[in-house]
């Protein structure tokens, strides 16, 4: 039995290590809130289309960074150890949010700034390849027996907090300030408040402690010997990020992408569509822990398997019934059963990704799967729905792009079914990589 004094300094150290997340998080989220007013002020304004592409562009730029901070940052994080790594990629996350702030626009320094922006996420980028892969293994190595689940849904529910606190200072600014107001300066105020807070994030992560299965290991392998073991697994990353597919497409969809679909697709107020944000944010953050204690008992691939086949055949419907009428009301409804899948879906797939990774590669190996998805699928899921509904004229497009990613879900889902009978006792890796890594 855990005493009492065990208990707390298990909840400190989740704590701890989410901070981090938190700012993450944050930072992207506020890109793409406001991602039509940073296109207007760092592009050239040849089409509110154009600079609203090249924005959500900038916006999935920073995705292409997460593989190579994966590589790079992942082996250090598991050679140098979990608390090490996590102090550096806030450090470069920080650096990369300022620099967006405070740059100056198109009309003052040219194309310096879109090329210092770009700059500013491909860090951006770089630091978060590893920061969820971080935070989920460090949760699952001081989660208690069979509640790892549990634990590790915390790092998603993390971020979600950093969802309702972007979602909440932008109904707050876009209530005092004017659309013009916001669209000249006042979407810089969150990137500011984002950066205030970083000595803050600081001084907690600082005292975080390292885990114990890291400190157990004799052996720290190199970067030569971590990346060939990747090499080696690479079965167990491809399945890796067709499990992420589904998580990334549908989580940037019903937050980042919610405000330019409800604002430039649907017409409605800045205010509602942060309003609506704002509840999916809460519902995620319900919604996650709960299904990761419930993968504790029941198994993960059954929750795996059940919501990515909901979303496959749900998803275009309840778009297709918003934009046939569109409105607060149908938008808060079609975004808060999206959430409620999603958080399911979530809430048992990254406990099982740090089960599906060789304990000494975990770091690596999950955070390479889980950026090899957002890169490919998930951080350009605003500028592709743009894309989709400007040529094919048809509102509900997202829902199509949204079913396509649950398949491919769902695609991995069947393939690990079978494979863990050990699952619902809080390690599906040993079948799974018996099957996979050979």
């Amino acid at each position: 039995m855990m005493g009492s004094n065990d208990r707390t300094a298990k909840i400190k150290s989740v704590i701890r290590v989410s901070t981090g997340n938190f700012l993450e998080m944050y930072d992207f989220m506020v890109f793409g809130y406001y991602a039509a007013a940073i296109g207007r002020t760092f592009f050239p304004k040849s089409s509110e289309f154009a600079s609203l592409m090249l924005s959500l562009a900038t916006f999935g730029a920073g995705f292409l960074m997460r593989p190579l901070g994966a590589l790079v940052l992942g082996s250090y994080i598991d050679r140098k150890g979990r608390r090490a790594g996590l102090i550096l990629t806030l450090a470069l996350m920080s650096v990369g949010t300022l620099s967006i702030a405070l740059v100056p626009g198109y009309a003052s320094i040219g194309l310096f700034a879109p090329i210092l922006v770009v700059l500013g996420r491909l860090l951006q980028g770089y630091s978060a390849g590893v920061e969820l892969g971080g935070v989920s293994v460090y949760l699952s190595e001081i989660a208690t027996p069979g509640h790892k689940g549990f634990y590790v849904s915390w790092q998603s529910a993390s971020q979600q907090c950093a969802v309702v606190f972007a979602a909440l200072l932008g109904v707050g600014l876009n209530s005092r300030l004017s659309p013009q107001e916001m669209s000249a300066y006042g979407w810089r105020i969150p990137m500011i408040v984002g950066c205030c807070i970083v000595p803050f994030l600081f001084l907690i992560r600082r005292t975080l402690p390292e885990t114990e299965a890291f400190l157990a290991r004799k052996h720290r392998p190199g970067k030569r010997e971590i990346l060939e073991s990747i090499a080696a697994n690479w079965r167990l990353v491809v399945l890796g990020t067709m499990l992420v597919t589904m998580t990334t497409v549908s989580f940037y969809m019903i937050t980042a992408y919610t405000p330019t679909f409800g604002g430039k697709v649907l017409h409605l107020a800045d205010r509602k569509t942060l309003i609506v944000t704002l509840c999916v944010g809460i519902s995620n953050f319900v919604w996650l822990p709960v299904m990761g204690a419930l993968s504790d008992r029941v198994g993960r691939t059954p929750l795996l398997i059940t919501f990515t086949a909901l979303a496959l055949v749900t998803a275009y419907p309840a778009l297709s019934w918003l934009v046939s009428g569109p409105s607060f009301a149908r938008l808060l409804i079609v975004e808060l059963w999206l959430s409620f899948l999603y958080g399911s879906y979530n809430g048992a797939m990254v406990v099982f990704l740090t089960e599906l990774m060789p304990a000494h590669v975990r770091a690596s190996g999950f955070s390479i799967a889980y950026s090899l998805a957002t890169a490919i699928f998930g951080g350009f899921t605003p500028m592709i729905c743009t894309y989709l509904i400007e040529t094919t004229k048809n509102l509900a497009i997202p829902g199509m792009w949204l079913s396509f990613a649950a398949a491919i879900g769902l695609t991995a889902a069947l393939i690990t079914r079978g494979m863990q009978a050990t699952t619902s006792a809080g390690d599906a890796s040993a079948p799974v990589n018996a099957v996979l890594a050979g």
